[in-house]
């Protein structure tokens, strides 16, 4: 048993209890194993050892006492009560390092058994067993249907998707949903935009029409209203306004859930404004924040007194015209959100939506739910560059660089890992040039090719043997610095997964899987894999079937194949 999922959780838990034993025995305030066990993670730097855990520290900082001294009378206390315990000879050293940190150290032996882990949970390898699953509703892209998916929103869907596929790998329940703004200013916009285009067609094949005027600057200028108009030509030449408006944001909508489709995302549910305002969900939340006085009127308008709940400032809810503000339906819908038994509500946004994320958990909180339960993601914007020359994107005359084009150019899987290559809340600069490479500085073909390159090196074997070996005994052959390394990041691929759940960040693996197909690529560079030596060859085919076993894991949670040939 070793570090990871099915492997460094009992160690963890032994540890925890060990250490609050060793805190009670030196005189400390009283400690559970739970509470130390959320404090172990795994050192940044491996000269750092295999483990550490802050919890001393901690301790002693809010009884205002010194942390280093607390923290050597504990180690010396764990010393003592390992040496009689179930993690004898799991752990080599225990060390106290920096203000008051508690370093562990494993044996060879138990750095070496990840592998007998990995082969024991196979698929399950890394999945957390002690998370608490939650109902979670994710909401991402739901992009209005009045143009095809742009750039910005391949960086939502990978994102999203992934995440998905995380929190869904930890054991939650979790549901993708697509809102669809249907309905309002924007669509009446759309159709008033397809019927300009539509005239423009009708004139080209009869002359005695009278000559569109200058397109209006508030209408959709891109190119792919021509090719919808033409599609409604062919179909009513003499379509009116409301027909242009619904056939257009139809056809919009079937074009995003194909590109979506190409780029390995489904949703569950594509959840409809238009039907959420006809079923009079967003009059009912009115007259409920209503009822528990969490809204006025003032100037002829109703407000909510979202100040009251964290908010800079009060919210209009219905204007003086009687129409709503946009705030007002997508409060119904998070409404909804918590009647439908959703106890996680994770929405994804674009970086306009900042001042967003205070008004929306203010206006859940003055319904009685829990604001903590609405996270909010802000996904940054993208650039993209052809190597050094930078792409250019306006969204000025309806200019701008759609889903499907990064799809067409890199294709799938260069494009949901580069949309996911940086922190979600950081500027990503995306690299067609490099996406398409198949060299090593390829992110994305290093991984793949590392589980390619296994899968030839065992057909190797295969081709002389029956089947590949698997003996525990001959592990400690996997003694040379670099088999250490892959050894030690095979390890912390759980802590990585949980990492990412934790922070709902699907870069965490994506980080991890660069650093493991790194490691792979080092270590099989200077080392032959199959030799006359048979315990070697063995041990070696162990490792080598257990990094592709987790960079298989791993590109799956990022929706990337692992192919086994390239």
């Amino acid at each position: 048993m070793t570090k990871g999922s099915g492997a460094r959780r009992p160690i963890q838990e032994d540890l925890s209890e060990l250490l609050a034993e060793a805190m009670r025995l030196s005189g400390q305030p009283a400690a559970s194993a739970s509470a130390a066990r959320g404090t172990f993670e795994v050192p940044r730097e491996e000269k750092f050892g295999d483990l550490s855990t802050n919890f001393v520290f901690r301790v002693a900082k809010e009884n205002k006492k010194a942390p280093r001294p607390m923290a050597e009378e504990v180690a010396g206390k764990l010393r003592g009560l390992l040496a009689a315990s179930a993690a004898a000879g799991r752990v080599e050293k225990i060390a106290v390092e920096g203000p008051g940190f508690i370093n562990f150290y494993f044996t060879a032996q138990e750095t070496a058994s990840v592998l007998d882990a990995i082969r024991s949970a196979g698929a399950d390898y890394g999945r957390p067993k002690d998370v608490k699953p939650k109902k979670i509703l994710l909401e991402f892209v739901s992009a209005n249907p009045t143009g095809p998916l742009t750039v910005a929103h391949g960086r939502q869907a990978a994102l999203g998707d992934s995440l998905a596929r995380v929190l869904q790998f930890c054991g939650h329940q979790v549901t993708r949903e697509y809102y669809n703004n249907d309905e309002g200013v924007q669509i009446t916009t759309l159709g008033l935009s397809t019927q300009y285009r539509l005239n423009a067609i009708r004139r080209e094949h009869d002359p005695k029409l009278p000559e569109n005027p200058p397109i209006p600057e508030n209408y959709y200028q891109g190119d792919y209203l021509i090719e919808i108009a033409g599609e409604l030509y062919a179909k009513n030449p003499n379509a009116g306004l409301d027909e242009c408006r619904l056939f257009a944001r139809d056809s919009i909508m079937a074009g995003i859930k194909k590109d979506l489709a190409d780029f390995g995302v489904h949703f569950d549910n594509f959840y409809s404004q238009e039907a959420l305002g006809k079923s009079g969900k967003v009059e009912k939340t009115l007259e409920e924040l209503k009822r528990l006085g969490k809204v006025y009127e003032s100037e002829g308008a109703v407000w909510l007194k979202s100040t009251d709940f964290g908010d800079d400032k009060d919210r209009v809810l219905v204007k003086s015209d009687k129409n709503y503000t946009y705030l007002t339906p997508d409060i119904a819908y998070h409404h909804e959100k918590f009647l439908r038994g959703f106890e996680m509500m994770i929405d994804i946004l674009g970086p306009d939506h900042h001042g967003y994320i205070a008004r929306l958990k203010a206006s859940q909180q003055a319904l009685g739910h829990d604001p903590d339960a609405v996270n909010v993601l802000i996904a940054q914007l993208v650039t993209l560059y052809e190597g050094e020359k930078q792409v250019r994107m306006s969204t000025r005359a309806g200019e701008f660089v759609t889903l499907r084009e990064i799809l067409d150019e890199v294709g799938k899987d260069a494009g949901r890992f580069f949309f996911l290559m940086r922190k979600f809340d950081a500027h990503l600069d995306f690299d067609l040039a490099l996406a398409k490479t198949q060299t090593p500085d390829n992110p994305i073909f290093y991984i793949q090719y590392a589980h390619a390159r296994i899968e030839s090196v065992k057909n190797v074997f295969l081709e002389k043997n029956r089947e590949l070996p698997w003996d525990p005994a001959v592990l400690d052959r996997l003694s040379g610095p670099l088999e250490t390394r892959v050894l030690r990041l095979l390890g912390q691929y759980g802590d990585n997964v949980q990492a990412a759940e934790r922070t709902l960040e699907p870069y965490r693996v994506v980080a991890y899987l660069m650093e493991l197909a790194g490691a792979f690529h080092r270590f099989y560079a200077e080392n032959r894999v199959v030799t006359e030596d048979a315990p070697l060859t063995a041990a070696r085919l162990m490792l080598l079937t257990s990094v592709q076993t987790v960079l298989r894991s791993g590109l799956g949670l990022l929706g990337v194949s692992a192919p086994l040939k390239m």
